[in-house]
Parts: C-alpha cells; sequence; structure tokens
C-alpha cells in the first residue's frame, strides 16, 4: 500500500538522507498528515465549529549507541536541515544505549497488504450541524425527563501515515475516523443523571444512524434515574462490553515491553502459564479491513501479524517493539505502538443471556477513575450500573467501588458474551465474573 502523497515520501528520503550526512550511523522519519471537521451542538444551538489541518516530521538518529530525537511542522529545507541538527546534537550529548537503534531489517514489512482504512467524508459544515442537532433532537424528545444536554457531536477525519528508516524502508496508508456522539442530562425527583452513546467508524456509511445514536442516549440517562446505593457485599459481577475492553486494555499494559523491562508487571514472568479462566481466548487479528486498530505494519516498520496472546487462558505472547525485545532478549512481536485488533471471541451468549446466568449480582455499565496497580494487580473502581435478581435488571446503583485483584478476576473469568462493541481497537462482549468485593454504604 502506497499513500497517495510522492511529496511526502521525497521528503522522507531527503530527511534520511541528512541524517547521514549530519554523522548518523542510522535514523527513522515519520510524516504525519491530516484534516477534519468537528461540530458540536448543545440544546438545538451551535457552540463550536472546527476545522483542523495538521502536518508534523518527526525524526530520530543513531549515533554510535545514542539516540536523538526531534520534530517540525515546517516541511521548508531549513526546517527540515535545523530539526536534523537538533537530533544530532541531542544524540552526541545523550547516555548510550546498547539496546537502541533500528529494528533488524529481517523482521520489516516487505508485502503491504491493502485494509481499506481510508473513506474520507465530505460534509460540509452545515450538513454536519444537521445531523449532530437531529441526533440531540432524537434524545431530547424521548422523554419530557431529559431536561438538559451535554450536546452532540459530528466529527470526520482524514489522515496520511508514512514512516521511513535508513534499511531503504519508506511505506504507509491512508486513514480515516469518523464518529457520531450525544450526551444528555434526565432529571427526576431533584435529581439528576447524565449519560451518553457514540458511533464510531472507518467509513460514514458504517456509522449508525443519528436518530439511534441519540435514542441510545437517552435510553441510558434515563435508566439510571433514581439509583440507589448497595450495602458491601461480595458478588458476581457483568461488565458490560463497553467497559469490558478495560480489563483487557489493562492486560496490554502489563505484557508490554516497558512494565516488563521495568519490572513493573503483576504478570511478570508468566509466558507460558494459566493466567486466565481456561475457556478464555485473545488474538491480535491486525489485517481486518475497515477496523480502528488495523495496521500493516507498527512504529518501527516491522509486519504486524496475527497471533494469540492468550490461548485456553495461558499467556502466549508478549506485547515488545524492538527496543523492549532487546531489553528481554527476546524476539520483537510487531507491537511497537500498542496492540492492533485486540479479539475476544465470546464463549456465551448476548447480554440478557449473561445476566440469567448470574442470576444475582451487579451489571456494571460505568467506572470512575484508574485505580488499578500494575505491579501487584491490586484493583479498585468506581462503578454504576444496575443490580440484578433472578437474571432481571431490578434498580439501578451508583457510588459503589468493586474491588479483587487481576490475577483472580482473569482467572474468576466465566463467561464472555457475543454482544461485541466493535468501536475501538480492544472488540470483546460483556465479560461475567464470578466473584468480587461489592464495597458501598
Amino acid at each position: 500500500m502506497q499513500t497517495h502523497n510522492e511529496d511526502a515520501r521525497a521528503l522522507i528520503d531527503q530527511t534520511l538522507t541528512l541524517c547521514r550526512k549530519f554523522g548518523a550511523d542510522s535514523a527513522e522519519a515519520d510524516i504525519n498528515t491530516g484534516h477534519g471537521l468537528s461540530v458540536n451542538v448543545r440544546m438545538g444551538q451551535v457552540e463550536t465549529i472546527e476545522h483542523q489541518r495538521d502536518k508534523g516530521l518527526g525524526v530520530t538518529v543513531y549515533i554510535g549507541g545514542r539516540k536523538g530525537s526531534a520534530s517540525t511542522t515546517d516541511f521548508s529545507a531549513g526546517a527540515v536541515e535545523a530539526s536534523v541538527n537538533a537530533a544530532c546534537t541531542i544524540a552526541r550529548n545523550a547516555s548510550r544505549d546498547d539496546c537502541a537503534g533500528l529494528i533488524d531489517p529481517e523482521y520489516l514489512a516487505k508485502n503491504i497488504p491493502d485494509l481499506d482504512l481510508c473513506h474520507s467524508w465530505d460534509i460540509t459544515p452545515q450538513a454536519a450541524i444537521d445531523l449532530a442537532v437531529a441526533c440531540e433532537d432524537a434524545a431530547r424528545r424521548t422523554d419530557k425527563r431529559l431536561t438538559n444536554s451535554d450536546g452532540a457531536l459530528v466529527a470526520t477525519y482524514t489522515g496520511s501515515h508514512l514512516y521511513g528508516n535508513t534499511h531503504n524502508f519508506i511505506n504507509g496508508w491512508d486513514w480515516s475516523s469518523h464518529n457520531i456522539d450525544c450526551t444528555v442530562i434526565a432529571e427526576e425527583n431533584g435529581r439528576m443523571q447524565r449519560d451518553g452513546w457514540y458511533s464510531k467508524a472507518r467509513d460514514q456509511r458504517d456509522l449508525d444512524s443519528v436518530e439511534s445514536v441519540g435514542k441510545e442516549a437517552a435510553r441510558r440517562t434515563l435508566s439510571r434515574l433514581n439509583a440507589r446505593k448497595l450495602g458491601t457485599r461480595s458478588a458476581p459481577v457483568v461488565y458490560e462490553a463497553p467497559v469490558a475492553r478495560g480489563l483487557f486494555a489493562t492486560l496490554i499494559t502489563a505484557i508490554s515491553g516497558g512494565a516488563l523491562y521495568r519490572r513493573a508487571s503483576f504478570l511478570l514472568d508468566k509466558l507460558g502459564e494459566q493466567v486466565f479462566a481456561p475457556q478464555v481466548l485473545i488474538e491480535e487479528q491486525p489485517h481486518l479491513p475497515r477496523e480502528l486498530g488495523s495496521a500493516p505494519f507498527d512504529d518501527d516498520g516491522m509486519t504486524t501479524r496475527r497471533k494469540h496472546l492468550v490461548r485456553d487462558g495461558v499467556l502466549e505472547s508478549y506485547v515488545l517493539s524492538a527496543y523492549s525485545a532487546r531489553k528481554l532478549g527476546l524476539a520483537p512481536t510487531g507491537n511497537a505502538g500498542g496492540v492492533h485488533n485486540l479479539v475476544v471471541p465470546a464463549t456465551g451468549q448476548d447480554l440478557d443471556a449473561l445476566l440469567r446466568q448470574m442470576d444475582t449480582g451487579l451489571l456494571i455499565t460505568d467506572m470512575i477513575g484508574f485505580g488499578v496497580n500494575q505491579v501487584t494487580g491490586d484493583y479498585s473502581r468506581g462503578a454504576s450500573g444496575f443490580w440484578v435478581e433472578r437474571g432481571e435488571i431490578q434498580y439501578p446503583v451508583e457510588e459503589i467501588t468493586v474491588a479483587a485483584n487481576l490475577k483472580d478476576i482473569y482467572k474468576n473469568i466465566v463467561c464472555i458474551g457475543n454482544d461485541v462493541d466493535n468501536r475501538g481497537n480492544i472488540k470483546t462482549g460483556s465479560v461475567l465474573i464470578e466473584n468480587m468485593t461489592i464495597a458501598g454504604e
């Protein structure tokens, strides 16, 4: 796959040539450009209209095991030369690091698949305003208890990413991202609740309709009215799909090279060991067409590939860049910059079926704060959601905290639903946990 901008390719080539001229043993550079439109409305009135136009060149050089980086938004010859000179000056004054340097050439991507990631949305500001107003109206007219709004957003962005290094590698891809978002406020008996919903996709044709986004924002907000507090107890817990992603995001942090070589992970030295319930499979699928997390190669230029991170509950792979792999004495995994489409296949049916399977317990639909200790795995976060009995939602709950250790949470996963949330890089359904501590009144 090649980006459409040949000028950018020439600029990368010129930048790398300059790096060698200034004494770099090796170098890498990337160019990111893009443009977008974002419209916010609130209570039927336009609040902001933003046009974005971005560009940036970043360059990193290596001189005798020392690393220096600089960047510029000015692509003129003088500015680029000044940036390369700055990077080289920094490198000459940096400490030596034998793990620093480009990825070995054999790992570089050779066949670049077209993943269908760019679908620009040629929408006018007025058309975006009309969609945002329609989205908010769909939410507000649902119920008279919806007395206020945090507004609706319609946004589109189209960009281009190009990476090159002195191993004669230059490649990249064009991409797009579009979203519709709505948040409303409901009031009853003098108490207020706020919630929302959004849709996000590479192709605007894959977005949910503005009416459905608005109505779902309204439904979720109204369902939180008259929330109660719970007494402290232990009970099964279901994480609704949008919040269940956080459980697996924490896993990725724990098995990432930076945490591992700093010895700051609760999953240190767990490769090949059982860390999840035996029915859990977690895959990275970087080449899914049109998906938000797809990428043909990582930030080092290494080809991305499908692989199991967890299979039958056993941790099979870390998440490593070229640098972290060298620090650990391992091979890189194509994960410089993170994972690309983490997929957690379902082991059960939809959310209603998970609630019936749970019988009595807590359904979490929103989380507050980030109470996770990455070194010990201790987990304690504020939450709100619904109390469930006999498999049916009874009433909304708020001002509670759920706590456990992530090592126990992962091993106590009973079931993963098929209600997959596809709006991000982590694709999972709702998750049923056997037991957690719920702290309340």
